[in-house]
């Protein structure tokens, strides 16, 4: 349904940003391929996953927030990857640390926002901050983004 565009076959305002990825992974992945289909969602996901990977949240629990988003939505093809770049980095420094992190992605998707002022306690007790909390919305918002994209268009 969905067609796997090349640089030369998608739309003309997608092309640039398929080009960078190219440029970064050596090759278009199918999930830009299909999501170039919409310049404006492709481009979002690629400047909000940028402002995500550089938040101050460390790279172990910006992927435990992704991985979360993943397994929730069912993008089989981003808990691969993920799994895989969470595995290239080797053993967390404080793992626990970690569940705290994937617990409050959870209560925030599920209560759409409005976690208790505990959930936050419970959050700010494993050390994270009120800007790491907003910097997890952010991670929620990317990938849900791409999560259901990939599975919209059947990459996922």
């Amino acid at each position: 349904m969905f067609t796997d565009h090349t640089v030369e076959t998608a739309p003309a305002a997608s092309r640039g940003s398929m080009e960078r990825v190219v440029s970064v992974w050596g090759r278009l992945p199918q999930v830009v391929a299909r999501m170039a289909e919409s310049p404006h969602a492709l481009d979002g996901f690629l400047q909000l996953s940028a402002m995500f990977e550089s938040t101050t949240l460390d790279p172990h629990s910006r992927e435990t927030v992704i991985l979360t988003v993943a397994v929730r939505n069912q993008c089989h093809l981003c808990i691969q990857l993920h799994e895989a770049k969470l595995a290239r980095l080797g053993p967390a420094p404080e793992p626990e640390r970690l569940e705290g992190i994937r617990r409050f992605t959870h209560q925030i998707l599920a209560a759409s926002g409005a976690v208790s002022d505990e959930d936050l306690e419970e959050f700010f007790a494993w050390g994270y901050t009120r800007q790491n909390a907003l910097e997890v919305v952010l991670g929620i918002g990317a990938y849900t983004l791409s999560t259901l994209a990939n599975r919209l268009t059947r990459s996922a």
